[in-house]
């Protein structure tokens, strides 16, 4: 049977406070970003907006639409909320996605977690749960979620998200002018993850079974894997998958205050850009230079 690809970077989640999705839209507009609306989630938790690459990954710009005090206590929204996986995040980078299948028949759990059972890595993913979106048109969007299992840690590694309503319509590549910015961002060039030391080499096997290759780089601080993106034919920007250890006492305070997750994004800007470092007002972004 067909194994579908485990390594495609659909998504990167950026969480901002609650209710401040256009805040955060303008925040990105100012780094450079063309951001796009997204809208409301199934249930009406949670809202976002979009900025969708030429690679046909894209950032979500996430934000609880109210503070859980807004919620009666023991009410049904109430746990709802606070059931929710990301909501006991810190604003920043919280979690990343790769693309899942659009099969109904194909499972993408249990196709980690049978590599894990022939690795060895512990891995565990849930079985797929549905999910969706309504857009500000009015179009209903519809996917499957796969996550991993409550006791692995949400954040470093992958959940998956597979359509079931065309991919198109939850990622609005057209008209092309969605995916040009005016910093000159191209794609995503790497995603790093960081962990503390004592934990590398086993979160480096749970990844291998999830990305379905062994790394493609090591060193002492830490694995690389090189993913691929929705978009066929780019092969110039694929991005990295990296996961580390702290190199300095910044990322060791950052990993003892947040735990492990994502802690960096970097993006690729064509030659007229520069290498730098800048940030949203929680996360940590690398501008790489992609040389012609």
């Amino acid at each position: 049977m067909f194994e579908p690809s485990t390594k495609i970077l659909d998504h990167i989640v950026h969480l901002t406070p609650p209710g401040t999705v256009e805040l955060a839209s303008q925040q990105f507009r100012d780094l450079g970003f063309n951001v796009i609306p997204g809208g409301t989630h199934t249930g009406g938790l949670t809202a976002n907006a979009l900025v969708v690459l030429a690679t046909g990954s894209y950032l979500e710009l996430i934000s609880f639409t109210h503070p859980a005090s807004h919620y009666p206590p023991s009410s049904p929204d109430r746990r709802k909320r606070d059931s929710n996986p990301w909501s006991h995040k810190h604003p920043g980078w919280i979690d990343y996605a790769f693309l899942g299948a659009s099969d109904p028949d194909v499972s993408i759990a249990h196709i980690i977690n049978e590599r894990a059972r022939l690795d060895g890595s512990g891995v565990k993913y849930d079985p797929e749960v549905d999910g969706g979106r309504v857009r500000e048109d009015g179009k209903t969007l519809k996917w499957v979620i796969t996550a991993p299992s409550e006791e692995q840690r949400r954040g470093s590694l992958p959940f998956f998200c597979g359509d079931v309503t065309p991919r198109e319509w939850r990622v609005p590549i057209d008209p092309p002018s969605n995916s040009k910015h005016p910093s000159g961002v191209l794609g995503i060039a790497h995603v790093r993850i960081l962990v503390v030391a004592e934990s590398l080499d086993a979160q480096s096997a749970q990844l291998t079974s999830v990305v379905g290759d062994p790394p493609v780089g090591h060193s002492l601080s830490g694995y690389t894997w090189s993913l691929e993106t929705p978009h066929s034919g780019l092969e110039a920007l694929k991005p990295r998958l990296i996961l580390s250890a702290p190199v300095d006492e910044e990322e060791e305070t950052y990993l003892a205050e947040r735990g492990p997750g994502v802690y960096e994004v970097a993006f690729w800007v064509g030659p007229e850009g520069k290498e730098r470092t800048s940030a949203t007002p929680y996360g940590k972004i690398v501008w790489r230079v992609k040389a012609t």
